[in-house]
This record gives structure tokens, C-alpha cells and sequence, in this order.
């Protein structure tokens, strides 16, 4: 694990495999951690590729940062941590709030994205009602802490039927879960609601993206990643069969074999 110090708040990261690969750059939902993306790393480091993986400003063993944190100071400590360890330009990935950061990257910097990796997400702007959910949801994470909203949705983070059937991986997106402070979760979800629309630029993309999502994802399904599809000039759909929301936990092999195919192409 690697540290790196912005404006006093320390994130951490991993930083795998050959330097001279090509870098890619995993972004984790909320509220999890880098450790979500164990099974991407082993199998892209493998592989050759170099892959950094960063716990977000108020998750995993990075700082926590109460208050309000935007997209756009997440893709900016992104972007200061490419510049850290000498990377001018990237392939972008992120599940779920981490493809939102990366789109929010891309609109940011698109000179510095290689190409674009966004599982189980969506391009859309905050509606009215979920503004006003996730800034409640963010009281009540700071009022009550993480578990009991933990028990309420680890059924739809992943499929009812792996939280049965897996329980390995149950239990890890669980402690994920319940170790983030709450503080930093609820500073992610006031800067999250307040996100603009990805639409436009993305329309005017011009490298290469490739668009996952599991096939009985609920929080982002699958109409949905169709449509992210159609938007992207340049893009790729892969339904990751046998997953919910975090198919790259949920069903790695899979998840892996489509990503490995669209990085062999760049």
C-alpha cells in the first residue's frame, strides 16, 4: 500500500504489476473500498498490465473528509495521483459512483483517458427525489452508522441469490460496507447528488469505452447500460450473467474475460 498526501488529507493505493504496462485505473463504488477490485488486479497484472487502485478521499484506509465531497475533487485526487506516479494517460474504470467519477474525469480531462471502463452506472444527473434521498440518507448514515442501511441493501449491491450462494463474497462486500465511516460516506453522497450530466461528453467521446453491467443489476439495469452503450461513439456492452450491481465481485471470471478482450484491443 502507497500514500500520497493532497491538500493534508492522505489517500491511499495500490500501485501493481509492470511499470511499463498500460496503467489502469480502478475506481470503487460507495461504499466500498479498493479491495473490491481483488480479483481485476490479480487477473490484469497477470496479464501485464499495470493497474492502481486508490481508496477514495473517506473510504477504506484513506482520510476521512466530513461534509461535502463532488465528483469533481474525487477525479481531481485521481488525476494528482497520476501525476504521483508519472502516468500522463490512463484507461479509466469505475462501478458504480467510480464510473460516475470516471466519467466526471473524462469530462474534466479527456487528454488524459485512454480509454473508459464503466460498470454499473449511470450518465444522468441527479433527479429532484434523489437529491433529497441521498441527502437523507446521509443524515441518517451519520445518526445511525453503517449497519443497518448495510443489512437493508446487500441484496440489491449484490444478487439475492449470491448473497445465498456466496457467501465469501457476501462477507466481503458486507465489511466493506460496514468498515467505511460514516462521515466520509455521507460527505460522498451530498457531492454525488449535486453531479451534472455525463450525456454530451461521452456523446463526443473519442476513445475507446466498454460498458458492464450485471444482468440482474437493480440499481443500474441492464435498459440502461444498453442506452450508456448507444450513447458512446466507441463502445463495447458486456451483460455479466449470474450478477447484480458488482458483477466484478459477484461473477470475476466472467467480468475479467470481457475486460481482458477490451484492454487487449488498445
Amino acid at each position: 500500500m502507497n500514500s500520497i498526501s493532497l491538500d493534508g488529507v492522505t489517500i491511499r493505493y495500490d500501485d501493481s504489476g509492470p511499470q511499463d504496462g498500460l496503467p489502469v485505473v480502478l475506481v470503487h463504488g460507495h461504499p466500498f473500498n479498493r479491495t473490491l477490485w481483488a480479483p481485476q488486479t490479480k487477473a490484469l497484472v497477470a496479464a501485464g498490465y499495470r493497474v492502481i487502485a486508490p481508496d477514495l478521499r473517506g473510504y477504506g484506509d484513506s482520510d476521512v473528509v466530513p461534509g461535502v465531497t463532488p465528483l469533481s475533487r474525487f477525479a481531481d485526487d485521481i488525476a494528482a495521483l497520476l501525476d504521483h506516479v508519472g502516468v500522463r494517460r490512463a484507461v479509466i474504470g469505475g462501478v458504480s459512483m467510480g464510473g460516475q467519477i470516471a466519467m466526471e474525469f473524462h469530462l474534466r480531462r479527456p487528454e488524459r483517458v485512454r480509454a473508459l471502463v464503466l460498470s454499473d452506472t449511470s450518465p444522468a444527473a441527479e433527479t429532484e427525489e434523489g437529491k433529497a434521498f441521498r441527502n437523507s440518507l446521509a443524515d441518517r448514515l451519520l445518526a445511525e452508522g453503517m449497519d443497518g442501511y448495510t443489512a437493508e441493501v446487500i441484496d440489491k449491491m449484490i444478487a439475492p441469490y449470491n448473497v445465498a450462494g456466496q457467501p465469501d463474497v457476501a462477507a466481503h462486500v458486507t465489511g466493506m460496507m460496514r468498515a467505511t465511516d460514516p462521515e466520509g460516506a455521507a460527505a460522498a453522497l451530498r457531492g454525488r447528488a449535486e453531479r451534472p450530466d455525463y450525456h454530451a461528453s461521452l456523446a463526443s467521446a473519442a476513445v475507446p469505452a466498454l460498458v458492464l453491467v450485471g444482468a440482474d443489476d437493480v440499481y443500474t439495469p441492464v435498459a440502461g447500460a444498453e442506452a450508456l452503450h448507444a450513447l458512446i461513439p466507441h463502445s463495447t456492452l458486456a451483460v455479466v450473467e449470474g450478477a447484480g450491481h458488482l458483477p466484478g465481485v459477484e461473477r470475476p471470471e466472467r467480468f475479467n474475460a470481457e475486460l481482458l478482450r477490451f484492454l487487449d484491443t488498445l
